[in-house]
């Protein structure tokens, strides 16, 4: 009896870890904004939102097929990108959806083409971690 609960201590004590577990905090939640393309302009709602993944949710409402870009401006500094994007063709009266992590600066949220005029988006800082947000992915 005694040997066995020898055994079942040393079971116990090997269960552990000797490294402390490091809990990096969770990404801020993915937000949405509103692009709206038409047939003059680009439209986007918000145009101000922190730094952190983000979905843009495209409607295409002008009467050609369009290709959504999102780029640095001309002659800025900094980009909200590591790297410019596109969505691909959206088809007149189509919807997209386009996700992208987002990083502090300004974009322009344009088409392909000279058309259209762009919208610029404003990244800030980064939001704040969800890691406190219940039912979280």
């Amino acid at each position: 009896m005694l040997g066995a609960l020898g055994a079942s201590a040393l079971m116990v004590a090997g269960c552990g870890s000797g490294s402390a577990y490091q809990n990096t905090p969770r990404p801020p939640a993915p937000i949405n904004v509103a692009v709206n393309l038409t047939n003059a302009r680009v439209r986007i709602s918000p145009a101000h939102v922190g730094a952190g993944p983000v979905v843009l949710l495209v409607a295409n409402e002008g009467t050609r097929s369009r290709d959504l870009t999102l780029q640095a401006p001309s002659g800025s500094g900094g980009s909200c990108l590591d790297a410019d994007t596109s969505s691909g063709p959206i088809n007149p009266q189509g919807t997209a959806r386009l996700a992208v992590d987002l990083v502090p600066g300004e974009c322009l949220v344009a088409v392909r083409g000279n058309d259209i005029a762009p919208a610029r988006l404003t990244v800030g800082r980064e939001r704040t971690s969800a890691q406190a947000d219940l039912l979280q992915p």
